[in-house]
């Protein structure tokens, strides 16, 4: 019995895990919706300005990277699980 509520408590946290997949995604549209007004007002600066979205794509890609981990973790190699009975 605890290893069921263990796995379902650990599959419910590699879903809530992954709802911080959306956060990445709605950064880097948001990211790639000013680049191009940018560089659609000042087109002599788009290589510094795609240089500074990379960069910050990347940055934010980060988080969206640590939630899989995580939810990885969970799934397949649970910590949990070695700690009971």
């Amino acid at each position: 019995m605890e290893q069921a509520i263990v796995l379902a408590a650990s599959a419910v946290g590699a879903g809530l895990a992954m709802i911080a997949g959306l956060g990445p995604g709605i950064g880097e549209g948001y990211c790639g919706g000013k680049a191009v007004e940018a560089v659609g007002r000042q087109p002599e600066a788009s290589g510094a300005i795609t240089k500074q979205m990379i960069i910050g794509d990347a940055l934010a890609e980060t988080t969206g990277l640590y939630s899989l981990i995580i939810a990885l973790l969970l799934m397949y190699a649970n910590p949990f699980i070695g700690k009971l009975g």
